[in-house]
């Protein structure tokens, strides 16, 4: 177990460095910020001056290395458009995307879950019928569409819900919150499910696709001629073992959620990271578009890491294969 997260860590920091020299020499070549931070009238002396104060004039090598040693302190350099420490602006942006994202997957498992039982057991039922076609509907209609009829909806006609903005928020410290006020669920709600809902018929889909082939296997039927009942036999058993591969996509489309939220801030307005990586685009705010990519490829890091540790907690064979191995190997 040991010698597996080491592995995992070593692959985790090759995949982290890489990602960090992809997303540092896209945006080295996006533009020139100094255009955006100056007026017409400053003159090209002052303009060199403020290069080679931000470090541009630095051979690329050098620009990489001091960017890598500045993530390793958890500092991400100065944003160009807002005059700020980004790692500052980050801070101050991450908790809506994680509020965001974490209520849209909760959501998404939630109804998915228990859809895609439904939809495995009685696949020839109306009820069945009407959630397989939902889960079409989600995969097909795109984000920025269902936001825009959501808003249409129940923002616009029904005047129930806001139709931008994160609401009144609470400081816990340097965490901020829309949970617990009012208005601050009621601007959740449209966003999360706009987000959530790819994820649910994606996961519903699986479930059911799972349930199905599950119940075919010979243990399932051997369950059945032991004489449990239906209700042992469908979660006790059938259930149990379709969670490897809804853990694996979970895990994975969490990091979707968290990095393509880009979408469903910008239609919401929602004061997100996705939000703050398509102002740094505009603007050509190179530290910022690369820290984002370096938060991102973090939190997917660590996801699939998450991932790969609770496969030995559902799946016991994976246990077995490396007991045997060791015993093998000794």
């Amino acid at each position: 177990m040991i010698a597996f997260l080491v592995r995992r860590l070593l692959q985790s920091l090759m995949v982290m460095l890489s990602v960090a020299l992809i997303a540092f020499s896209l945006f080295t070549y996006v533009g020139d910020p100094v255009h955006g931070m100056v007026g017409e009238d400053t003159s090209v002396d002052e303009r060199q001056q403020l290069r080679e104060s931000l470090g541009l004039t630095d051979p690329f090598p050098v620009q990489f290395a001091n960017f890598v040693g500045r993530v390793v302190q958890g500092e991400f350099g100065f944003s160009y458009r807002n005059y700020r420490p980004v790692e500052e602006l980050i801070a101050q942006r991450l908790p809506a995307t994680l509020e965001l994202s974490i209520t849209a997957a909760l959501l998404a498992l939630l109804a998915a879950i228990p859809m895609g039982v439904y939809t495995g057991l009685h696949r020839d039922s109306m009820l069945s019928r009407f959630f397989q076609t939902v889960s079409l509907v989600g995969i097909s209609v795109p984000t920025f569409v269902t936001g825009i009829l959501l808003i249409l909806v129940f923002s616009v006609m029904l005047n129930w819900l806001p139709s931008f903005g994160r609401g009144e928020v609470v400081d816990i410290g340097w965490w901020s919150t829309g949970l617990l006020t009012t208005s601050g669920i009621k601007a959740l709600i449209l966003p999360s499910i706009t987000l959530g809902l790819f994820q649910m018929t994606l996961i519903m889909r699986l479930i059911r696709s799972e349930m199905l082939e599950v119940l075919r296997t010979d243990y399932i039927k051997f369950a059945r001629a032991r004489g449990l009942t239906n209700r042992a036999v469908n979660f006790g058993h059938a259930l149990k073992n379709t969670l490897v591969p809804v853990i694996t996509i979970t895990g994975l489309q969490l990091g979707s959620l968290i990095a393509f939220a880009i979408i469903t801030e910008t239609v919401f307005q929602w004061p997100g990271m996705g939000l703050l990586f398509i102002q740094a685009v505009m603007f050509a705010d190179i530290p910022v578009m690369a820290a984002y990519l370096v938060l991102i490829a973090f939190f997917f890091v660590m996801i699939n890491l998450i991932v790969d540790l609770l496969y030995y907690v559902v799946d016991p064979r994976l246990r077995v294969d490396r007991s045997v191995a060791g015993s093998a190997g000794g």
